[in-house]
């Protein structure tokens, strides 16, 4: 049986935390790990899909294999699967679960205002260096 789905070209996947609940559901495992998902374009996204229904059908996990950006190759157990059509072939979306060990998060920084980052200039804030440690909690600094 095909038990798993193969990256074979292009860029390690990027995965994103889900924040769905209905995805708690699905966390319960007896190893730790965090559902995510991710996104692949393909040209047989039904078949990849049915592939993926066929395994649950027989009580059997699927696996997504691919390939770290230093060339490692990792698997991760496919949860749930979706398939959608696009003016450039399918997009299958995979909820997989990666293990704690395995997941970095990056934070960035996307700035929606066009004002500058010089807003806080203009608050008041008390200099964190003059305070007393025996002030008043009331006298720190509050942002309004």
């Amino acid at each position: 049986m095909d038990d798993k789905i193969t990256i074979i070209e292009g860029p390690p996947p990027t995965f994103d935390i889900v924040n769905d609940l209905w995805a708690t559901g699905i966390y319960e495992s007896p190893t730790l790990g965090n559902v995510v998902v991710t996104q692949l374009r393909t040209f047989n996204g039904a078949e990849l899909l049915e592939r993926c229904h066929r395994a649950w059908r027989h009580r059997q996990p699927i696996h997504l294999e691919y390939k770290t950006a230093e060339g490692l190759k990792l698997e991760a157990s496919i949860v749930a699967a979706r398939t959608s059509e696009t003016d450039h072939g399918d997009l299958l979306t995979l909820w997989v679960r990666l293990p704690e060990d395995e997941i970095e998060i990056e934070f960035g920084f996307v700035d929606d205002d066009d004002e500058d980052l010089d807003t806080f200039d203009d608050l008041d804030f008390k200099d964190l260096d003059s305070l007393d440690p025996g002030d008043d909690e009331d006298d720190l600094p509050r942002i309004p």
